[in-house]
């Protein structure tokens, strides 16, 4: 089987693929004590963001949840067919892993790249982040449009 990198929604819920299960119930019959298959200190590896893209007539809107990071924790990258969104999201508190009952939340790094589907002006984008809702607007390039440019004599 190959190695597939997980979801953000799988590293969020602790969910496997069906077939990935019946892989682990294969190679290691007996469950593991808790702790031991800890899906979330898997070695340097990013969650992947959700994301909305939709477009208006003049924009390409992209929308993603990055509750508990800060403005300048974020890190956009944004050429004129691509957009890349890059984070951190650390946990303030230290409990000791014996007192939780239950832990589903995500921390670490996290990153998305998205292809866009028409050519944008890097320029001209604007992000705004509100209730954990960060809203990334990318000015579409208008093929149409001419300019007309007067020619001036040396």
């Amino acid at each position: 089987m190959q190695n597939k990198k997980r979801s953000f929604f799988e590293k969020l819920t602790g969910s496997i693929r069906a077939e990935e299960e019946n892989d682990e119930l294969k190679k290691n019959p007996v469950k593991q004590e808790k702790g031991e298959n800890n899906w979330m200190e898997e070695e340097n590896e990013e969650a992947e963001l959700a994301v909305d893209v939709y477009q208006t007539p003049t924009e390409i809107v992209v929308q993603t949840m990055v509750a508990g990071v800060k403005p300048e924790d974020l890190e956009l990258t944004i050429g004129r067919d691509m957009i890349t969104v890059r984070g951190k999201r650390e946990e303030s508190r230290k409990i000791e892993e014996e007192n939780y009952f239950s832990k589903e939340l995500y921390w670490g790094m996290f990153s998305r790249t998205i292809l866009l589907p028409q050519e944008i002006e890097p320029e001209e984008s604007e992000a705004t982040e509100k209730h954990g809702l960060l809203t990334i607007k990318l000015q579409k390039i208008d093929k149409e449009k001419k300019t007309s440019v007067k020619i001036k004599s040396l």
